[in-house]
């Protein structure tokens, strides 16, 4: 599902679209920058307001709620980070060992969004129940781009065979530990770099998996 049609799933006052998904986009750089700085519940909406550049009366045109802003901001990271798993996945194929390429480019955008992926940790729990099944979903969707290039690999014979129940286990592992990076990061952050973690980590599930090299 696009990202703009999840978007018109929060209710909204403005029948222009277009000006819908300006006017958010302010909102969600505003609301992104305030909730990582100060948390969800400490953060208010006339802080976003102001931060957004937008009279507090106006933004509720577009939005009906403090959850509504912190639904999209889950929603806009989760689709840059999915924007950002999708081109790895583009040059990870370009590498002799296509899954090692994979795990070390998804690993660096959770790098780079370390703290946004964090926020949707400690958040999650504070979205009404509609809108943490929604988040739980996209969260599940970026796993299976790792579930679809296991399942290519083992068809290519790169990679030894695994059932489909290890197949999911398998990309879920992979996903996990690069968020492990992010709330973890306290501990590791003290003894390794990032191409660190990457080598450890990366040695840990090909081990597991036993990855066949290409000649």
């Amino acid at each position: 599902m696009k990202k703009k049609e999840k978007s018109r799933n929060v209710p909204t006052q403005i029948k222009n679209q277009e000006l819908v998904e300006k006017r958010r986009r302010q909102i969600i750089d505003a609301a992104v920058r305030l909730f990582v700085e100060k948390g969800f519940h400490k953060t208010t909406t006339r802080q976003i307001a102001s931060a957004a550049k937008m009279p507090i009366g106006s933004m509720y045109e577009y939005v009906a709620s403090k959850e509504d802003i912190l639904y999209l901001v889950c929603d806009a990271i989760h689709a840059e980070v999915e924007r950002g798993v999708i081109e790895a996945m583009a040059r990870a194929t370009k590498v002799k060992n296509v899954l090692a390429g994979a795990i070390r480019e998804y690993f660096l955008v959770c790098d780079r969004m370390s703290d946004h992926i964090l926020l949707i940790y400690q958040e999650t729990q504070s979205l009404p129940r509609q809108w943490r099944k929604k988040v739980l979903e996209n969260e599940v969707r970026i796993t299976g781009i790792f579930i679809t290039l296991i399942k290519v690999l083992i068809s290519s014979g790169d990679l030894a065979h695994l059932d489909d129940s290890a197949v999911e286990v398998a990309a879920h592992n992979i996903t996990v530990l690069g968020h492990m990076w992010t709330f973890r990061r306290w501990f590791f952050g003290r003894k390794y770099g990032i191409d660190d973690y990457i080598r450890l980590q990366t040695d840990f599930i090909l081990g597991i998996y036993k990855m066949k090299e290409k000649k």
